[in-house]
């Protein structure tokens, strides 16, 4: 049987355009948050990912599934240790808990939205993060201690956001 409506839950536009969307610099990437787990009640959020040429995250995995889809450019994906090249057009599926990483190897920018479900990614990205103004603002300049801090709290809070560093 099919719950009934749940009328305190509201219709979600995702316009990266938006005002109101909240851009965040991580590992010279940067992430528009499109559809929060808040607005999704835990479901699945999506993030709007731009890519600059060399950006990436570092070998991970976790325990949710994780779907990318190229709009703009190509994305080296690195899955339990073969390389694919995905191109715009093209959407990708990372089982959960398998090893994997991407990274930008094209020479130019890239873009794509991620969707995880269920959420939380989004909130572990705005823990780890720096907020900035849009998404063409430039990645904050840091100095090595804030990097290093950052890499910490990003070790630090990753079991609590079911993910691991490889």
């Amino acid at each position: 049987m099919i719950p009934d409506d749940d009328p305190s839950r509201s219709l979600t536009v995702a316009d990266p355009d938006d005002p109101g969307t909240t851009y965040v610099s991580l590992v010279g990437n940067t992430y528009a948050m499109l559809i929060t787990g808040e607005q999704t009640a835990g479901r699945y959020c999506l993030i709007d990912m731009r890519v600059p040429d060399g950006g990436g995250p570092p070998p991970h995995r976790h325990d949710f599934e994780e779907m990318f889809t190229v709009l703009e450019g190509e994305i080296e994906f690195t899955f339990r240790g073969e390389r694919h090249t995905v191109r715009a057009g093209s959407t990708i599926n990372i089982p959960a808990n398998a090893p994997h990483h991407f990274r930008n190897a094209s020479g130019a920018p890239a873009r794509m939205l991620c969707m995880c479900t269920p959420a939380g990614q989004d909130e572990y990205f705005l823990r780890i993060g720096d907020v900035v103004a849009d998404r063409d603002a430039p990645p904050p300049r840091l100095s090595q201690g804030e990097v290093m801090e950052r890499r910490r709290l990003a070790a630090e809070l990753a079991p609590a956001y079911r993910s691991e560093f490889l």
